[in-house]
């Protein structure tokens, strides 16, 4: 199947189908979010929108890069969110790439954002859609991050429905830079255990869907469920 590969600057049309591809850090955060009790994330597009939706509906959370900053409740981090109880709130979440791409194709009409945590539900998505070629967003560097296209190129072979082999995608992904980076402690509002939970492949049984909810981008998560293998003798 054609899917086709691009950065968020290579953004020229709204595609059909898009999946926003963000490893380290924001659609691994956004899963482990959703598996702590967020029952939707809305995405903003500047910090001081972010903290302007939280003051403005009673108790919604606010998500950041960085290091802990004033009116924000955590930072993007599986490792520092993994042990938060978020059940049923709202998180607005801002990130440097990650919610930048998914804003950048938001009025496309299916929108999927994903990282390895998810890649195996947000496959079986599109394929239970025939949704035909996707648009992967590569949020990282420019759509040069390695994490983030290995993740794209893992997704879009898994949709043709064979056994793939996650391992190489999943090295590509540990020896990029930004997993060096993380790794160093060069990204502030981090914890030892973030690599580790980036590449965690297939960790939750969800896809997670953005849509225009009352003028906002709303992420929520939507239950996709294992495709058992044919019986032995069928077919």
């Amino acid at each position: 199947m054609d899917h086709h590969f691009v950065g968020i600057p290579g953004l020229t049309d709204v595609p059909r189908v898009a999946v926003v591809i963000d490893v380290m850090r924001a659609f691994t955060v956004a899963a482990w979010a959703f598996s702590r009790g967020v029952e939707r994330i809305v995405l903003a597009s500047t910090e001081s929108e972010a903290l302007a939706l939280k003051e403005s509906r009673p108790g919604w959370l606010a998500l950041k890069d960085g290091a802990p900053a004033a009116g924000f409740d955590a930072v993007n981090s599986p490792g520092l969110l993994r042990s938060c109880d978020f059940a049923g709130r709202t998180l607005v979440q801002k990130t440097t790439a990650g919610t930048v791409g998914a804003l950048a194709v938001a009025n496309a009409p299916l929108v999927l954002c994903a990282s390895f945590v998810v890649a195996g539900p947000t496959a079986r998505f599109l394929r239970n859609k025939d949704s035909g070629p996707v648009t992967f967003v590569v949020t990282g560097d420019g759509g040069k991050a390695d994490e983030d296209l290995a993740c794209a190129e893992y997704i879009g072979q898994c949709m043709a429905g064979d056994e793939v082999e996650a391992a190489p995608y999943l090295h590509r992904a540990r020896t990029s830079r930004a997993a060096a980076d993380l790794a160093g402690g060069l990204r502030s509002g981090y914890h030892p255990d973030d690599v580790d939970l980036c590449l965690e492949i297939d960790r939750f049984s969800f896809a997670m869907v953005a849509r225009q909810e009352e003028s906002l981008t709303v992420l929520r998560p939507v239950a996709v469920p294992d495709i058992p293998p044919p019986a032995r003798g069928s077919g």
